[in-house]
């Protein structure tokens, strides 16, 4: 994907993503790369040996859900970072609320909302050095549309949602910080999760179908996801902190 000028970070701009190895996290780092900024990727190990990231990107291995592994990892982002991109997260398979056991719930909770709360904390020390920071956090559509089977999910990335305007209010003005709230996206997420799942397995939903009920037509590929995250890392985004960033072809419209 070619990064639109003026849209995406300034080249030079040092950028790390949580979550590279995922579909938009793949798709983010060649933007990046061709925007001509300096990239670091954190991922679970599984994932990075599954999705090699391109040569002259800085691949760390991580437990996202392990403050220990978070803070070495920040360790060798530094000296200090203009922007960063939490992408980490994953959901379970459908389950009526009254129905999810209790290791499901923590499970998926831990994996979206902790996440984001542990990466922010180990990232921000180094965003509070860099040039323009901003870092944008990912959610869902489902944490604002109820749809039945993914109680945890959208409940986490409703707490993702306010995380993300709670930072913006505490680290105004220094850290800029917005979220993206994708509806479905075409990636392994669809089948369990890059690190998850061996990728290949049928998606947890009826593509045609969903696809049917956007009103463009069509289900979400990672660029499309990805535009929107290099322009809320970019200057043209310069006055935005603390919103969310809805995009799902008109499917949701708080």
């Amino acid at each position: 994907m070619a990064a639109a000028a003026g849209l995406a970070p300034p080249a030079g701009r040092r950028i790390a993503v949580v979550g590279a190895a995922g579909g938009i996290g793949r798709a983010l780092v060649e933007a990046l790369r061709n925007a001509g900024c300096t990239v670091i990727g954190l991922d679970l190990a599984t994932s990075l040996h599954r999705h090699p990231l391109p040569a002259g990107v800085l691949a760390l291995a991580i437990d996202a859900t392990d403050p220990d592994s978070l803070a070495r990892a920040a360790q060798r982002c530094g000296p200090a970072l203009d922007g960063a991109v939490l992408l980490a997260g994953f959901a379970a398979p459908r389950t009526p609320a009254v129905e999810t056991d209790l290791e499901t719930w923590s499970e998926v909770v831990t994996g979206n909302l902790t996440t984001s709360f542990l990466a922010a904390r180990a990232l921000v020390p180094l965003l509070r050095l860099g040039t323009a920071p901003s870092l944008v956090t990912m959610a869902s559509g489902l944490a604002v549309r109820a749809t039945p089977g993914y109680a945890p999910y959208g409940a986490a990335k409703a707490g993702v949602l306010a995380l993300t305007r709670s930072l913006a209010v505490e680290l105004a003005p220094t850290i800029r910080i917005n979220a993206v709230a994708p509806g479905a996206v075409d990636t392994a997420f669809l089948r369990g999760g890059t690190g998850r799942s061996d990728e290949t397995q049928e998606p947890r939903l009826n593509l045609d179908a969903y696809a049917a009920s956007v009103p463009l037509q069509r289900i979400a590929t990672p660029d499309d996801i990805v535009g929107p995250i290099l322009f809320l890392l970019g200057p043209a985004s310069s006055y935005l902190t603390g919103q969310t960033l809805h995009v799902n072809g008109g499917l949701v419209m708080p």
